[in-house]
C-alpha cells in the first residue's frame, strides 16, 4: 500500500466514533461503518431459541428465559438470511488482519459456522465455555446444557490475526491455554437488574469477555459488538484499554453513552 493510500486509509478509520452506544437496528447501523474500520467482532446474537412455550422449576415458578420478541424468527431460512446479512457486514467492516468472535448454543451454532466458513472467514478455534454453574434441566427430558461454543475466526486466510498467546499462557499458570474454558455464569452483583428482574436474559460475564479481546487485541484496538444488549464488551473493553462500538436495538442501558451514529 503506498504513502497516500496509508493515509487516505488512517484518516478514513480515525473518522469512526469510538467508545459509544448506537442505539438502532443492527443491519441497518453496521452499514452505515466504513469497510475496514475495527479490529475485533465480538456477536452474541439472537438464538432462535424456538421455546414453544413456558419454562418451570419443580416448584411451578416461572424461569425467566428468553421471550423477546429480538430471538423469534419466522423459520431457519429467515434466521439464515439475518445471520448472513450481518456477518457479511461484520467481513466488511473488519480491517485485513481483523478477526470474528460469535458465541452461541447448540440452537444456532452450527447455522453460524457454516455461514461463517461460506462467506470466507478462517476457522481459528471452536472454544467451549463450560459454566460452572449452568441453569438445570427443569424438565428433566435432557441433560443440564452446562456449555456454550465460542467461534474464533481469521477475517481470511490470509489474515496476520492477533494471538497474545505468552499473555494466555500466564493466565493459565504457565500452562498452554486450551480451548476449553471453565467460568461461572453472570450471578450476584454482576448480574444487571431492573426493578428486580434481570435486565437482559443472556448478560454474559465479563471474565469471558476479558479472556478473548486479552487474547484478540491490544490496547487501542477498536472492538465492535453489533448485539451489546447489557453492555458487558464496553465495560471489558474500557477497563483493558480497548476502544470499543456498540449497536444496540432495544433501549440501552443507563451507564452506556448513546449516539445515533457511528461515523
Amino acid at each position: 500500500m503506498g504513502r497516500n493510500a496509508k493515509k487516505k486509509e488512517k484518516d478514513r478509520v480515525g473518522r469512526v466514533k469510538k467508545d459509544i452506544v448506537i442505539e438502532g437496528d443492527c443491519l441497518a447501523e453496521l452499514k452505515k461503518l466504513p469497510a475496514a474500520s475495527v479490529d475485533l467482532v465480538f456477536a452474541d446474537p439472537p438464538y432462535n431459541l424456538q421455546l414453544g412455550g413456558n419454562l418451570s422449576r419443580p416448584d411451578h415458578s416461572a424461569v425467566a428465559g428468553v421471550e423477546d420478541d429480538w430471538d423469534k424468527f419466522d423459520s431457519f431460512a429467515a434466521y439464515d438470511a439475518f445471520s448472513t446479512a450481518w456477518l457479511t457486514e461484520a467481513r466488511r467492516i473488519l480491517k485485513p488482519d481483523g478477526a470474528l468472535w460469535v458465541i452461541g448454543s447448540y440452537h444456532n451454532i452450527y447455522r453460524l459456522g457454516r455461514i461463517i466458513q461460506d462467506l470466507d472467514f478462517w476457522m481459528l478455534n471452536d472454544v467451549v465455555w463450560r459454566k460452572t454453574n449452568p441453569m438445570p434441566n427443569f424438565r428433566g427430558r435432557r441433560f443440564t446444557n452446562a456449555h456454550e461454543t465460542l467461534i474464533w475466526a481469521a477475517r481470511s486466510q490470509d489474515s496476520r490475526h492477533t494471538f497474545n498467546y505468552e499473555a494466555m499462557k500466564a493466565l493459565n499458570d504457565d500452562v498452554q491455554m486450551r480451548s476449553d474454558w471453565e467460568l461461572p455464569i453472570c450471578t450476584g452483583a454482576e448480574r444487571l437488574k431492573t426493578d428486580g428482574r434481570k435486565a437482559h436474559p443472556t448478560q454474559k460475564p465479563e471474565s469471558l469477555l476479558a479472556r478473548v479481546l486479552l487474547a484478540s487485541t491490544n490496547r487501542g484496538d477498536i472492538v465492535l459488538d453489533p448485539f451489546f444488549g447489557s453492555g458487558t464488551t464496553g465495560a471489558v473493553a474500557r477497563r483493558l484499554n480497548r476502544h470499543f462500538i456498540g449497536i444496540e436495538q432495544d433501549p440501552v442501558m443507563p451507564r452506556w453513552p448513546v449516539s445515533g451514529s457511528g461515523t
